[in-house]
């Protein structure tokens, strides 16, 4: 934000404000006076004044519209020159997304620009990237037109990135979704005893070597809730819709998501180092 002292100064700062933004979109004082529906000598007045007095607001606003800025920018009331449009398109995207489409491009995207920094991702089931071949062909058997080859070469990559990279991964399943998959109920109905068993081992032996670099954490869905989502550093959150991922880049809601992981993390029913130990007795679950 600008503070300024008095109102003198504030009108100065609206001058040049206006003169720069016309002088970066080419726009003459006669072209500008039309599109504001006011006399050329107006404007020339406006920039040339050198008392405390400012435009109207009919004008402040006919100004920044012509001249593709914000109207608190030109009255010093922010840093920020875009509109209200141009910076909600800059913090938050709404992307489609599916299974093996190319929105992954994005999602990868997305984990290359918070290289470095912990991700934090809640899952819609398990996660892609810890998941057998099994496990997604037979997710992708309902589909008929669609074929699990890209899904798998997708989880392979992703798994090939959290083996390289030197981001921390942190994963927050709900003991539900767990479960389901020992006991072979909701999603997992009709999903084959060896087929889970196989998954449980998966999971076990890719967290052997990836531990600490990743840690899963449970919790228990009727105490604390969550969407998928997935926390990028500071720089991205997106949360998970199903057809969509909806991504936020400014920082308070990047810093509101972080927290509300946070919490799901404190809540957790175990830590991330007994998480073996719980695989391995669900896995005993299986018929």
């Amino acid at each position: 934000m600008v503070h300024l002292p008095d109102k003198r100064q504030r009108a100065e700062l609206f001058r040049q404000r206006m003169a720069g933004a016309m002088a970066l979109s080419d726009t003459s004082r006669a072209a500008l006076a039309r599109a504001i529906g006011i006399d050329r000598s107006t404007i020339s007045q406006i920039l040339g004044a050198q008392d405390a007095r400012l435009p109207g607001a009919h004008v402040v606003a006919g100004a920044a519209q012509a001249l593709g800025v914000s109207a608190d920018w030109l009255l010093g009331l922010t840093d920020r020159p875009e509109q209200a449009g141009q910076l909600l398109s800059t913090t938050l995207s709404i992307s489609e997304t599916g299974r093996a489409t190319d929105v992954d491009d994005q999602i990868f995207a997305w984990h290359e620009e918070a290289k470095g920094y912990k991700i934090r991702h809640v899952p819609a089931t398990l996660p892609d990237m810890l998941k057998t071949t099994a496990m997604i062909e037979w997710e992708y058997r309902p589909t008929f037109n669609q074929s699990p080859d890209s899904a798998i070469a997708v989880a392979e990559a992703r798994l090939e990135w959290m083996r390289s990279t030197t981001s921390d991964y942190e994963i927050a399943i709900p003991f539900h979704e767990l479960l389901a998959l020992a006991e072979g109920s909701g999603y997992y109905h009709g999903l084959d005893p060896a087929v889970r068993r196989a998954q449980f081992d998966w999971l076990i032996e890719v967290y052997d070597q990836l531990y600490p670099t990743l840690r899963i954490f449970v919790f228990d869905a009727r105490r604390v809730f969550s969407a998928p989502l997935t926390v990028f550093g500071p720089k991205i959150a997106a949360i998970y819709l199903g057809r969509f991922n909806v991504a936020f880049r400014d920082r308070d809601r990047v810093q509101a998501l972080t927290r509300h992981f946070d919490w799901l993390i404190r809540e957790s029913l175990s830590s991330a180092r007994q998480v073996p130990e719980l695989m391995a007795e669900l896995r005993g679950r299986v018929p």
